[in-house]
Formats: structure tokens, C-alpha cells, sequence
């Protein structure tokens, strides 16, 4: 297949035509390339101002980590992964999805693009509101095996902060993810370089600020356990709306009978990771990991979801599901082919590692102009932290590569399955690594 993008630019003075340019681009890939200066002007502004938002996300942790609630509740620690990893487990889902079908033209029909979003926003709720209910059962098992203890007043108040938040923060990412996707197509940027980071930055920071101001209120009333137990009920008793809803669609309806093994999954893998923090985050030698953990596991995310993206888009394009493109023959790329071969996704990988260190060094700086210079940041630490970085993105854009092959092979769409796998094994790796960075330095 050959890909033929036909650009034309007119130039007015007044109403009188006096010239105009044409230019012609012909793929024999079936897709349009871009170049490294293009991707980097499309990415660097989104991923900078997500690690910035990142970067407000580790300070909000760090106060709400003194507050009584996370004292007495460290079961929230547990949970924290998993509720912010949903931005990876849906909204970043969505935005691939969504990306995919406006780089398809599925989105410029007024009424296809109604049918598509309700459906895709309803899909989200009855993911948001289950993998909430589950990782909040996840993270009291958890906390009661390692305290030997059932307290039930604290499981009731948790049950409903994480179903509360789950549900709240997905509508609201949800419908900004739909507003910036469709302004992306109108404006001519490619939104796969643009909505992964916004979902990625904003969902941290929403989710965690819900989860903070919604566990306090209820916290408030743990006496009155019914509350937490009522509320919980309501949101479970609308599951049936939006399954209603998200049935109108054709392609929804296979994703709600397939996508529940990666969300689940990933869930899982998150709260590994959030039991690395709760065993951590207090003690005095891991002192200032609950600013970090929020930006080394969103930048991992931010990075792999843009490339998981590209790819499915890129797959989207050129093949059909069960059948790799000649270029992406191998099942098993070697990392060299991954990361320093001529092609499109091997670009984007490459430029996306080389924002690994930049970004990191001036999150690293905000995060001790913030504190005051209340922070240790020795040069022993900033260069370990900088490498765990670099290992973390290096290690899942080569598992993106990898995956994403897998499930295509397989005849599954990568937009709905690569990204939960892949955010929450980010999450894993710079939970641990950042980890043994203080435990070494």
C-alpha cells in the first residue's frame, strides 16, 4: 500500500490569488514519516509540561503522607499505585483508541464521532468503577496480611475513597482526553504525540489530589461506616447504565468482553509496586521517595504509552490484525533493530530516550527549588536516579516493541491491551529501581 499526502498552501493579497505552493509526499510504507525534529516539536511541550504536573503530584504526596489518615490508614499507600496507574489502564487506553480512529478519519463524521465517544466514555466507567472496587479489595488484603489485622472501618473507608475517585477522576479525564484529541485532529497535530502525556500528567495529579480530599471525607466519618458502605453501593448499581450504553457499539462490545484481562492485570502489578512504597515510604533512610515515585513512574508512562500508541497506529495503517508488516517482520526485534534502525517507530523510540535525562534534570531541579533546598540531592543520588531513569524507558520501550508485536500477531488491538501491561510494569520498574537508588546512595 502507498501513502499519498497532497499538502497545498494558497497565498492572498486581498481577494486576489498571487501564488501558491504544492507539495507531494509519497510512502511506500503506507504511512506518513515523520522526522525526528517533528516528533520532538510535537512531544517535548506535552512531556515537559506533564513532568512538571508530575512534579506537583510527588509534592502533593509528600503533605498528604503526614496527614492522619495515610498514618492510619497505610493501606492508601498500597492503593496509590494502582488508582493512578488507571490513567494507563483507561484514559491512556482511551487516548490510543481515540487517536487511532481520528488518524483513521473514523472521528470526522458528526454522528460515527457521538457513537464512538459515548461509547468509549460509558467503557471507561464500568472499568473505572470495577478495577477501583478490585484494587481497593487488592490493597486491604494486602494490608491486612502484613498487619496480621482486619480493621473494618478502615476497609469500608477505603472501599469507598477508591471507588469514589476511580469513578470521578475517569469522567473527568475522560471527557478532557475527548476534547483534546478532537482539537488536535481540527489544528493538524498528530494527537498520538499529544493526549498520552496530557492523560498521563493529568491523571496523576487529579487522581491523587481526589483520592486525598475524597479519603479525608470519608476518613471524617468512619464512624458512620453505613456511608462509606452506601456510596460504594450506588456507583456499583450504575455499572448497567453504561454497559447500556458502551452496547451500542460494535467494536466496544468486543473490547468489554477481551480488555478485562490486561486492566486486571496490570492492577495487580501496580500494587506490587504500591507495596515497595508502603514497606518505604516511611522509613527515615527512604526519606523524600513519596516526591519521586510519582515522577519516575510517570515519565516511564508518559514515554512508553506515546510509543505503544504510535506503533498500534502505525500497525493500523499498513496491515490488519494476525499479520505483521514486512518492516516488523520479527517477532522478537533485536534491541538494536528497536532503537537504531531507519524506520518510523525506531526513530520515535530514539527521541523519546534522549528526553529521558533532560526532562529528569529539570524535574529534579523544581522538585529542590520547591523544597527550599529542604531536599538531599547529592551528586552520588542524581546520577543514580538519572540512570535508574534511563534503564526504566530503555527497558519498556524495548518491552513496547516486543508487545505490541505479540498482540497484533495474536489479532488484538495493541490500543486496548499494550498500554495497561506496559504503564504498570513502568510503574514496577521505577518504584523498585528509585528504591535501590536510595538504598544505595
Amino acid at each position: 500500500m502507498v501513502f499519498t499526502h497532497l499538502e497545498l498552501e494558497f497565498r492572498y493579497v486581498g481577494q486576489k490569488l498571487r501564488g501558491f505552493t504544492c507539495k507531494l509526499t509519497r510512502s511506500t510504507d503506507g504511512y506518513l514519516p515523520e522526522s525526528s525534529a517533528q516528533i520532538t516539536a510535537q512531544v517535548l511541550l506535552p512531556y515537559l509540561l506533564a513532568g512538571l504536573s508530575m512534579v506537583a503530584t510527588g509534592m502533593i504526596m509528600e503533605t498528604v503522607q503526614h496527614w492522619e489518615m495515610f498514618k492510619e490508614i497505610s493501606e492508601v499507600f498500597i492503593l496509590v499505585p494502582a488508582l493512578v496507574g488507571l490513567k494507563g489502564n483507561l484514559e491512556m487506553t482511551l487516548a490510543s483508541r481515540l487517536s487511532t480512529a481520528a488518524n483513521t478519519g473514523q472521528l470526522d463524521n458528526p454522528k460515527k464521532r457521538i457513537l464512538i465517544v459515548s461509547s468509549n466514555l460509558a467503557l471507561i466507567q464500568v472499568q473505572a468503577t470495577v478495577v477501583g472496587f478490585l484494587a481497593t479489595l487488592a490493597a486491604a488484603v494486602l494490608g491486612a496480611i502484613s498487619r496480621n489485622r482486619v480493621d473494618l472501618q478502615q476497609s469500608a473507608v477505603l472501599l469507598a475513597s477508591g471507588v469514589t475517585t476511580a469513578f470521578t477522576a475517569a469522567l473527568t479525564l475522560g471527557l478532557v482526553m475527548v476534547g483534546v484529541i478532537i482539537g488536535s485532529r481540527k489544528v493538524g497535530i498528530n494527537p498520538d504525540n499529544v493526549a498520552t502525556p496530557i492523560a498521563a500528567s493529568l491523571g496523576d495529579l487529579i487522581t491523587l489530589s481526589l483520592l486525598a480530599g475524597i479519603g479525608r471525607f470519608f476518613f471524617q466519618l468512619k464512624e458512620s461506616w453505613y456511608v462509606s458502605v452506601v456510596t460504594c453501593a450506588i456507583f456499583l448499581l450504575l455499572i448497567p447504565i453504561w454497559l447500556a450504553i458502551s452496547h451500542r457499539n460494535p467494536a466496544i462490545r468486543e473490547v468489554l468482553r477481551s480488555v478485562w484481562h490486561p486492566v486486571i492485570a496490570a492492577m495487580l502489578i501496580s500494587s506490587a509496586g504500591g507495596l515497595i512504597l508502603d514497606k518505604t515510604v516511611s522509613h527515615p533512610q527512604f526519606d523524600g521517595m513519596a516526591v519521586f515515585t510519582p515522577i519516575i513512574n510517570g515519565v516511564g508512562g508518559n514515554l512508553v504509552g506515546i510509543q505503544a500508541s504510535r506503533i498500534s497506529t502505525y500497525l493500523h495503517c499498513v496491515s490488519l490484525p494476525g499479520i505483521l508488516p514486512h518492516s516488523m517482520k520479527e517477532h522478537c526485534p533485536h534491541p538494536g533493530r528497536t532503537f537504531c534502525s531507519s524506520g518510523v517507530n525506531s526513530t520515535s523510540a530514539r527521541v523519546l530516550l534522549l528526553l529521558v535525562i533532560p526532562g529528569h534534570l529539570l524535574f529534579l531541579y523544581t522538585v529542590y527549588w520547591l523544597q527550599g533546598g529542604h531536599s538531599t540531592m547529592t551528586p552520588a543520588f542524581i546520577c543514580c536516579y538519572l540512570f535508574a531513569a534511563l534503564m526504566q524507558v530503555l527497558l519498556l520501550l524495548y518491552v513496547a516493541d516486543v508487545l505490541v508485536r505479540l498482540i497484533w500477531r495474536r489479532g488484538l488491538d495493541p490500543d486496548n491491551f499494550s498500554i495497561p501491561y506496559l504503564t504498570a510494569l513502568g510503574d514496577l520498574l521505577g518504584t523498585s529501581l528509585l528504591a535501590l537508588t536510595f538504598t544505595v546512595t
